[in-house]
């Protein structure tokens, strides 16, 4: 965490704050390891393991999954902005990266798994807290032996396309 001033500068007001609690990340990482990806995805939406910690951090929830798809949501706040007052688009392309990942994480047999090689975002609009719940989707495109590829889509709370991204993503065997 960032370390406050101990004064404030004149107009800025008190520090605002965030707590964050998240819980062991290697129950989930174990438990993927010995599911089938959809399996073990499935058991993350419905709160069967425990979310991963940046998905707390980020206020992101893996809303939903299916074969070759998996649905992302998060209504961002003020936390996630940079310095211009939007939404940092880091935001949007770690949720972009991640509908990607699992995506194709849906289709694979357990102990496989996923390391994106490259991806390629592209962000199309401006997007501001209190603009809605942000809902990211993920399409798998191929899955082959050693490396997938898959898209993602981003939309705000009014249904606007604000991102997309297409994306390389390496299996990684036992």
């Amino acid at each position: 965490m960032t370390e406050h001033r101990a004064t404030t500068v004149d107009g800025w007001g008190e520090p605002r704050t965030k707590t964050v609690s998240w819980y062991d990340p290697s129950i989930s990482a174990a438990a993927g390891v010995q599911r089938p990806g959809l399996e073990y995805l499935q058991a993350l939406v419905d709160g069967l393991l425990p979310p991963p910690p940046i998905a707390e951090l980020f206020g992101m929830n893996l809303a939903s999954v299916s074969e070759g798809e998996a649905v992302f949501r998060c209504t961002p706040d003020e936390t996630t902005y940079n310095p211009g007052g939007i939404v940092h688009g880091g935001l949007l392309c770690m949720m972009l990266d991640s509908a990607c990942g699992c995506s194709v994480q849906t289709m694979l047999p357990a102990g496989v798994g996923i390391s994106t090689i490259e991806i390629k975002v592209s962000f199309l609009s401006a997007l501001r807290a209190g603009s809605g719940e942000l809902e990211v989707t993920g399409k798998a495109l191929r899955v082959g032996r050693q490396v997938a590829f898959s898209e993602a889509h981003a939309r705000n709370g009014d249904g606007k396309l604000i991102g997309q991204a297409t994306s390389s993503i390496a299996l990684v065997r036992p």
